[in-house]
């Protein structure tokens, strides 16, 4: 019965989402205060039964009740209990559904916490996001019902593909999902201040921790996808441009956009019309990115010729949201007022330019990611790959770094050119001697990476530069958060810059005792022995390592072999120093005693993934400080 009551609770969520929208229709457009009183509690309720029907269809997973489809399909009962229980979104519906839980639990915390908004203004947002939510229900109750059963049980599952089989299924699409729907709750706040025509600080107020909750979780999202590839996948690279890789990097620039602007308008009332707009793109582009990938258009353009039912509800979704959106903000961008102005050089025209240069660069990531799929339906097969992404999208990038060195070093509303060069000394000099010193005593490659080497550098001083001649005990946190991902930043650059200009790869076939370099390395190929996991086999290579004068230490890359569905991968073997990580990779034996072996020395590479945490840690930070300060006002207002 645990599915039937999986699927009742679906059904009674999508109805109270239902009673929700009409209530704040209707409360909105009487004027009843006591209709639009009632839509909180409804959220609250609705985001409850979601709830439920996501912990039911959990433990389908962990009781793996083959009666249930999803279960058979992407379950088996010899896999781990980690694997059971992130198999319940490790495929389409499940990840849908887990979609519509935390959408219901995010429109349940709004009604509980948010108490600064005015009435309407707050009915209409937990209308919008009811509005969001029924599209998913309708999607996941008649086209992707997670709790379907068989006629007949099949003894045991088809089992989980083993490239999901790790723990970073347990953590990457949950981060990515939470970020999603926070911006969910942005596109709601914005469409709430639109129908009432409420475009001000009060409103962005409101909507910042949620912006700043979802680009934290976007972050930790795509740096830990970006690491679970890397080894996993173990081809060496940490990212390929990939369009589902695309599509959790769209709604990120368009989120960091939206966090800078959002942030204008909340202290200094300005860039109104650019943070209601940014709040329907951030929005629009989570929507793509979830949709697209789950539904397989990125990846096969015969997705709707398999499933058509499934393509025209992602048609139909994306028109009425995005469109519906775009057409209300059309409608009511003549009653937002242009709020405060501002110069051109100062914090806020760098805020604007910072906005501009991220929107360019989702424009080139949407319009990469999207040809391919258009060229397809023309008859045309064709692929965009790394070079167009990094030759497109490398200039500007670098273009942004330089704008993000210089933005917080600049005044509000007003600032002089000779301060600002003045203030630019140390990060212009850093970036400067870095940039001649690499070019000099490096091996560099390319002059886009000796600019990113050396822009990271200067990065990094300016980053720190707003603690100067401060008390730092008494600098905001929010300070600190900006400052701490400034630096992640320029940290990420680095090891990114870093991978590309100094890697160096070998490509041998070892016979047993053969010994190989690749950078400072020795390793010493012993041979090749079986070795056995919870479900699968593996062929299990021992290298013995040597760096100098250093110990030897061991490595032992794997080719694992899965039952359930049949399928070998491989299984790197990385050994992680200061400087870099040793990545290695066992592949096929060529039939005469020989096995071919596939070897990377990356310097700094882990500075990709540590610039990366420090990124959401300053955003979180960020959030801690500004929801104390936020408190501290409330506070102050009760006492008044």
């Amino acid at each position: 019965m645990t599915a039937e009551a999986g699927l009742a609770a679906l059904w009674l969520a999508a109805a109270l989402a239902l009673l929700q929208l009409a209530m704040a229709a209707i409360g909105l457009r009487s004027g009843r205060e006591d209709i639009a009183a009632a839509v909180r509690p409804v959220a609250i309720v609705g985001g409850a039964l979601s709830a439920i029907a996501f912990v039911l269809l959990i433990a389908l997973f962990v009781q793996s009740d083959m009666s249930v489809k999803l279960v058979a399909e992407n379950s088996h009962s010899a896999k781990p209990l980690i694997y059971k229980i992130a198999g319940a979104w490790g495929n389409h519906e499940g990840s849908m559904l887990l979609w519509v839980t935390v959408l219901g639990l995010a429109g349940a915390a709004i009604a509980i916490f948010e108490r600064r908004l005015p009435a309407n203004t707050l009915t209409a947002t937990l209308g919008g996001q009811a509005a969001i939510a029924l599209g998913f229900f309708a999607f996941l109750l008649f086209a992707s019902n997670p709790f379907a059963r068989l006629d007949v049980a099949p003894p045991d599952g088809m089992g989980l593909n083993p490239l999901l089989q790790d723990p970073g299924l347990a953590f990457h699409p949950p981060t990515l999902y939470f970020g999603y729907v926070g911006l969910s709750v942005a596109f709601s706040f914005a469409i709430g201040a639109l129908v009432t025509r409420d475009v001000g600080p009060v409103f962005a107020r409101a909507m910042r921790p949620w912006v700043l909750g979802a680009w934290v979780f976007l972050t930790l999202g795509i740096t830990a996808g970006s690491y679970w590839a890397y080894y996993e996948l173990g081809w060496g690279g940490w990212w390929f441009w990939d369009p589902v890789e695309n599509a959790s990097l769209m709604p990120w620039l368009a989120a960091t956009a939206l966090l800078h602007s959002v942030t204008v308008l909340a202290t200094r009332d300005g860039l109104r019309a650019w943070t209601v707009m940014l709040a329907v793109v951030a929005f629009s582009m989570s929507m793509i990115g979830t949709f697209l990938v789950r539904s397989g258009i990125l990846t096969s353009v015969h997705a709707f010729a398999v499933d058509p039912t499934r393509g025209s509800f992602i048609l139909a979704l994306l028109a009425i949201y995005i469109g519906g959106a775009l057409g209300l903000f059309a409608l009511r961008i003549g009653t937002v007022r242009a709020g405060t102005t501002f110069e051109p050089l100062s914090r806020e025209g760098a805020l604007v330019a910072n906005n501009l240069l991220l929107t360019v660069i989702l424009g080139v990531v949407l319009i990469g990611t999207l040809y391919p799929i258009v060229a397809a339906s023309m008859g045309t097969q064709l692929s965009v790959g790394p070079p167009f992404f990094n030759a497109a999208a490398g200039p500007i990038a670098l273009l942004l770094v330089v704008v993000l060195a210089a933005g917080p070093l600049l005044r509000w509303r007003r600032d002089g050119w000779g301060a600002l060069v003045e203030r630019l000394t140390w990060p212009i000099g850093a970036t400067a001697f870095a940039t001649a010193m690499f070019a000099f005593f490096a091996p560099w490659k390319g002059v886009l990476t000796l600019l990113g080497l050396g822009l990271a550098i200067g990065l990094a001083v300016a980053s720190v530069a707003p603690l100067w001649k401060r008390d730092l005990r008494r600098t905001p946190l929010f300070t600190w958060g900006m400052v701490v991902s400034h630096l992640g930043v320029a940290v990420a650059l680095f090891g990114m810059a870093a991978d590309s200009a100094f890697t160096q790869e070998a490509l041998v076939a070892a016979r047993p005792s053969q010994i190989t370099r690749v950078g400072p390395f020795e390793l010493r190929f012993v041979g090749v022995k079986p070795a056995l996991g919870p479900n699968w086999s593996a062929v299990e290579a021992r290298l013995e390592v040597t760096r100098g004068e250093g110990a030897m230490f061991v490595l032992r890359p794997q080719q694992r072999f899965f039952a359930n569905p049949a399928t070998t991968t491989n299984e790197a073997a990385i050994s992680t120093r200061l400087d870099g990580q040793l990545y290695t990779v066992l592949g096929q034996p060529d039939g005469a005693g020989r096995w071919q072996l596939r070897l990377w020395w990356k310097p700094f590479v882990t500075f990709i993934w540590a610039g990366g945490a420090l990124i959401a840690l300053g955003g979180a930070l960020s959030l801690i400080g500004r929801v104390r300060r936020e408190r501290r006002t409330v506070e102050r207002e009760v006492w008044a």
